[in-house]
């Protein structure tokens, strides 16, 4: 309530605390804050406005008695207050016209100043759901009880085997089954984070790598683990591999010299596609259909994500295929 009344004061030229209040609203909530900012901005190009009006109006008072320096000044008090209540509700419309302009340059928030889907402004929006406890849990619990009450020894023997157990994460696939299969619980983990749809994020996988055949590798064959083709300019500091690519100017197809991210591992080069898309303005509207893989594929297409002309058509080719469609309901029943 004090950060409200703060604001409200705002509204009285004289007083900067409402103005300060701003700030912290502008944590809070930035659609808020800046439709505010938007007044106040209205208010200032009014003010400018009258005071032009009353410097065109006082070759008329000249020789007035009543044309003093205190009445000019308590004029001024007066229009300053004028053009805050002037850009109050509706105003001029510059306000509004600002808004509009601005909103699509506010992170997370697409160009009708909308929320858009995944995004997550504080802790709040971050899914703190439990999973179901299994029935067996008790019994699991007396086994690790009594492996742990083992002798050293013993322990270090069963500590070796579970490792042995343990399947490293190829470096090349064997078939399109086997590359959806490794690769689709990790874009399961990204989308419950990203809200971006797990399917056509392995779809768009499978199309840059050729299902995980064509990896980009750097000198002495170094796996770059690279699965959306997401090049290494200026934004980047980490590792990266330079290969010759094929890229598509004005519709005919051209081997070029490129630099590309390297990342230690798969479930990385995932989290960077996310992040890739978020820090990037171009993609506002595709991440607004997060939750819709066939338009996100598209949008994508649209926002220029590659220069092949059918790239979006791809994708939505490689999310009808059987071994894509079967693999991630089997993933989904799974996990009920």
């Amino acid at each position: 309530m004090m950060q409200d009344y703060q604001l409200q004061q705002a509204q009285v030229y004289t007083d900067f605390s409402g103005l300060n209040a701003l700030k912290t609203e502008a944590g809070n909530d930035k659609q808020a804050a800046l439709r505010e900012v938007a007044r106040q901005f209205e208010s200032l190009f009014l003010s400018e406005m009258l005071k032009s009006m009353r410097k065109a109006g006082d070759v008329f008072s000249e020789g007035n008695y009543l044309n003093t320096n205190q009445s000019k000044f308590y004029r001024d008090m007066f229009d300053n207050q004028l053009s805050l209540t002037m850009a109050s509700g509706e105003g001029a419309g510059l306000a509004e016209a600002m808004v509009q302009q601005l909103s699509r340059q506010i992170p997370g928030m697409d160009s009708e100043g909308s929320r858009l889907a995944g995004h997550r402004t504080s802790i709040g929006d971050y899914d703190r759901s439990m999973p179901a406890i299994s029935p067996v849990l008790p019994e699991q619990v007396e086994e690790v009880t009594r492996v742990a009450s083992h002798q050293d020894d013993t322990a270090a023997v069963v500590a070796g085997d579970a490792r042995t157990d343990q399947q490293p994460v190829p470096e090349r696939f064997e078939s399109p089954e086997h590359f959806v299969r490794t690769l689709l619980p990790m874009a399961e983990r990204i989308a419950s984070e990203s809200g971006i749809d797990a399917k056509v994020m392995v779809a768009q996988a499978a199309l840059e790598t050729g299902w995980g055949r064509h990896m980009i590798r750097g000198e002495e064959d170094r796996h770059s683990f690279n699965l959306f083709g997401i090049k290494a300019d200026s934004r980047w500091a980490g590792d990266s591999v330079s290969i010759t690519t094929t890229e598509y100017r004005e519709g005919i197809p051209m081997k070029e010299q490129a630099a590309f991210r390297a990342y230690p591992d798969y479930e990385s080069s995932f989290r960077d596609y996310v992040s890739f898309l978020e820090s990037n303005p171009r993609y506002r509207d595709v991440l607004a259909s997060a939750d819709q893989p066939e338009l996100f594929a598209e949008k994508l297409q649209q926002a220029g994500y590659a220069t092949d002309p059918a790239y979006g058509e791809k994708i939505r080719r490689i999310m009808a295929r059987d071994s894509m469609t079967t693999l991630s309901m089997g993933s989904a029943a799974g996990k009920e």
